[in-house]
């Protein structure tokens, strides 16, 4: 168990990261949970459009309760808070455009700006977006606020790319397999900023998985292959649970503790772990 520590308000916070590491099978699982994000949506939006949003937001509500309760990082919940977010995040980028008949242009531009926004007063606040520093509570809400921000820009985006720019949804999918190598590549030889790279590959995930999912779902008509949002979304989810367990079984996700006293100086003396007050912890020279 990581260690812990109490705040004046009687709070206590984990001292480890709450997020998994990055092997391969994140962004397996993370591709994944885009598609079957999408799916998922427009199948129980085909059902019910009220019952679709409840489902959205009430278990995207419960998902967030449970991730946020725990001090360490666990597999299962985390992904699960993953999937709701998947999720409502598709239903609020869809409902922007149904709702008020915005252009996937508008759209897009809108949640451009709210993830713009969400980084800068992140990075503001704490001095890192490193996902290796999410250590506090601020940090952790400030990054599920940006990974719902994320989720709701890539759905427009692949909407713009899918529909308003006839790409159809196979071409859509091999445009941002293209993208999403310019960060990787970009990172392993000429050395973009990690964290740089880590976010903007990120973003494409949820339009590479979505267009995906479109694609094997929808019918011939709009450029598919007609299997349907209900079996996409079934098989989406048995694989998803069988990852889910595996990564939870091997934990080889679990970001390694930094040294408590080099990562937290103030933490080598016990007299001042008191006095921690709502300021976030700076971050390790490995997150600057």
């Amino acid at each position: 168990m990581p260690q812990i520590y109490s705040r004046p308000s009687g709070r206590l916070e984990p001292l480890a990261a709450k997020v998994p590491e990055v092997i391969a099978l994140f962004w397996v699982l993370k591709v994944l949970t885009t598609g079957m994000g999408e799916a998922m949506s427009d199948y129980l939006g085909g059902i019910s459009i009220p019952l679709a949003g409840a489902i959205g937001l009430f278990g995207w509500g419960y998902a967030m309760w449970l991730q946020l309760r725990t001090r360490e990082y666990r597999a299962p919940v985390y992904w699960f808070a993953v999937m709701m977010v998947a999720i409502f995040g598709t239903m609020a980028a869809d409902g922007v455009h149904r709702g008020a008949h915005a252009p996937y242009a508008v759209s897009t531009t809108l949640y451009a700006i709210i993830v713009a926004a969400i980084f800068f007063f992140w990075h503001r606040s704490e001095g890192t977006l490193s996902i290796h520093s999410i250590t506090t509570r601020r940090r952790e809400l400030y990054y599920w606020a940006a990974v719902l921000a994320t989720f709701a820009l890539g759905t427009a985006v692949g909407d713009l790319t899918a529909i308003s720019l006839k790409l159809g949804f196979l071409d859509s999918a091999l445009l941002f397999a293209a993208v999403i190598a310019v960060p990787a590549i970009a990172w392993w030889r000429f050395n973009l900023n990690p964290i740089v790279a880590f976010w903007a590959a990120y973003i494409v995930t949820r339009p590479l998985g979505a267009s995906i999912a479109d694609w094997l779902a929808k019918p011939p008509a709009r450029s598919g292959l007609g299997l349907g949002d209900g079996l996409v979304s079934a098989i989406a989810f048995v694989v998803f649970v069988a990852l889910v367990a595996y990564v939870a079984a091997a934990k080889r996700d679990i970001q390694q503790p930094a040294d408590d006293h080099q990562a937290h100086p103030r933490l080598a003396h016990p007299q001042l772990a008191s006095s921690i007050d709502g300021g976030a912890l700076q971050p390790s020279p490995a997150d600057s």
